[in-house]
């Protein structure tokens, strides 16, 4: 398999790129809602922690479904522009973000050469989008200067919800997407049909 994209690939992740930017800023939206309910009990700092591996999603959906290096990280940045184009209250700044992130997640894939799209990768690039981006946001936003005890229990919250929200959902939500046919000219939707036809053999 080549790894040059085609331009359907490139479309692809430029949908994805884009539905994702309005999903994520509207989760944006949601973290501040879900902070303000957590601040009278002195846990406002997980309002965002707890969703934060949404914001991972894409570069994993475009990496299982793509299959091919630098995805993960391209479809990332791209949803990172387009909040931005969008007028996210975050600014600019969220395109460094979006490559943080990005790199985060095509890091686990490239540790298998991008040959390896099972779940536990998947789950393994929402982990690393998480300790990347925490690592960033340390510094950017300042987090540092919180409690020891309270870097300790962010960073575990985001690790999770990047395991779970970004690897084990956008597993399932691209699977559920390669069912319906529409991926079939894409390498997930290729495995899907193969299987199937193995299944009827």
């Amino acid at each position: 398999m080549t790894n040059q994209w085609k331009l359907k690939e490139i479309v692809l992740m430029s949908i994805l790129g884009v539905v994702f930017a309005a999903i994520y800023l509207l989760f944006f939206f949601f973290g501040q809602t879900l902070r303000n309910v957590l601040m009278p009990f002195g846990l406002g700092e997980f309002g965002y922690e707890i969703i934060f591996g949404i914001w991972f999603i894409v570069s994993i959906i475009a990496a299982y479904i793509i299959r091919k290096p630098g995805v993960a990280f391209t479809s990332e940045v791209i949803a990172g522009v387009v909040q931005v184009l969008m007028g996210s209250p975050a600014g600019p700044m969220l395109i460094l973000t979006a490559m943080v992130q990005g790199a985060g997640a095509e890091f686990a894939f490239a540790i298998t050469k991008w040959r390896d799209y099972r779940l536990r990768i998947l789950v393994l690039a929402g982990v690393f989008a998480a300790v990347f981006s925490f690592a960033w946001h340390l510094y950017s936003s300042g987090n540092i200067t919180l409690a020891a005890w309270l870097i300790v229990a962010t960073f575990i919250v985001r690790v999770i919800s990047g395991a779970l929200l970004a690897g084990v959902l956008g597993k399932w939500i691209s699977d559920q997407l390669a069912k319906t046919g529409v991926l079939r000219g894409y390498a997930l939707g290729k495995e899907m049909q193969e299987e199937r036809e193995r299944d009827a053999a």
